[in-house]
């Protein structure tokens, strides 16, 4: 099974991070089912993801819509984007090791996700409203670390909005069959192996269901 791997942790390597030490617990399951070459790693801290700005993606998407030509540096943005949006398409699972920062998603995860929730490609507008094209098995594991806890139903959890925000994403409006997370909550404030024992129980519980080949 076709899987991309995106770490959006800055400190990809730190070997100490929750988020990455997650990664690692999925890759020792991974490996133990599937080939280690169907699984692609890509690290966003280590990449050039194009942003939506003057001199980027928003300058050089109303320069198409006028049918103005592009210059050379625009033209190699937007080739980058485009190998970022044809790399995420063929992988039919995805699977997302981050941290939590102030609540929500990391900046260069916003960025990638800018360059893949494009019209006509994981979704497109209708009479009716958006419809999403990522319908052909496609799904997604949100592997989460947190300083806080969220899950505990108090005033802190309706203001963890990263998986909220995915979820919507990925399953409502690219059409995703479904969305798993795996959490490590309290990462300061619980013992270490307590809380990686939970998000490993919870990897085992989802790992199956996330490789399976029925639809929702």
């Amino acid at each position: 099974m076709k899987t991309l791997l995106i770490n959006s942790h800055p400190d990809f390597n730190g070997k100490e991070r929750f988020s990455n030490k997650l990664q690692k617990n999925f890759f020792e399951k991974f490996n133990k089912k599937f080939d280690k070459n169907e699984l692609t790693i890509v690290n966003l801290y280590d990449m050039d993801v194009p942003k939506i700005e003057m001199n980027g993606l928003l300058g050089i998407w109303e320069k198409q819509m006028n049918g103005k030509e592009l210059l050379e540096n625009e033209k190699t943005i937007i080739e980058k984007s485009q190998k970022i949006l044809l790399q995420f398409k063929e992988h039919h699972r995805i699977v997302i090791a981050t941290p939590l920062h102030n609540f929500n998603i990391t900046s260069k995860l916003k960025d990638y996700i800018d360059n893949i929730l494009l019209p006509n490609e994981t979704f497109k507008y209708t009479e009716t409203g958006s419809v999403g094209l990522m319908t052909d098995n496609y799904k997604i594991l949100l592997l989460q670390a947190s300083g806080s806890i969220f899950t505990n139903n108090d005033r802190y959890t309706p203001m963890e909005f990263t998986h909220y925000y995915l979820k919507s994403l990925f399953e409502e409006f690219m059409g995703f069959d479904k969305f798993y997370i795996v959490r490590a909550e309290g990462t300061p404030l619980l013992p270490a192996d307590e809380v990686l024992n939970s998000a490993k129980n919870d990897l085992d519980t989802v790992f199956d269901d996330f490789y399976s080949i029925e639809n929702k």
